[in-house]
């Protein structure tokens, strides 16, 4: 279990795949202030290493966390991102 974010916005990409999930949050984050934080809900197993190598390799963007958890027998994938410029 991730701890409790400050989540200033939440974005459900459930159901899509590569690229997707990564694109998405690009465009999310890039409407968010400084410090806000963006939680990212996937069911795209993939977006686990997708969006952590992104936010590894994109300026202005910190990866605070990742949870897998189960919905309804589905597999769900958290993120949780914070704009750091």
């Amino acid at each position: 279990m991730s701890e409790t974010y400050d989540v200033t916005e939440s974005l459900d990409v459930k159901g899509q795949s590569c690229p997707m999930p990564v694109v998405k949050s690009k465009q999310a984050t890039d409407d968010l202030s400084e410090g806000e934080v963006l939680e990212v809900v996937a069911t795209d197993s993939g977006s686990m290493s997708d969006i952590e190598g992104w936010a590894n390799t994109t300026d202005g963007v910190e990866l605070l966390d990742q949870a897998e958890s189960e919905e309804a027998g589905e597999a769900v994938f958290k993120h949780y991102v914070r704009k750091t410029e």
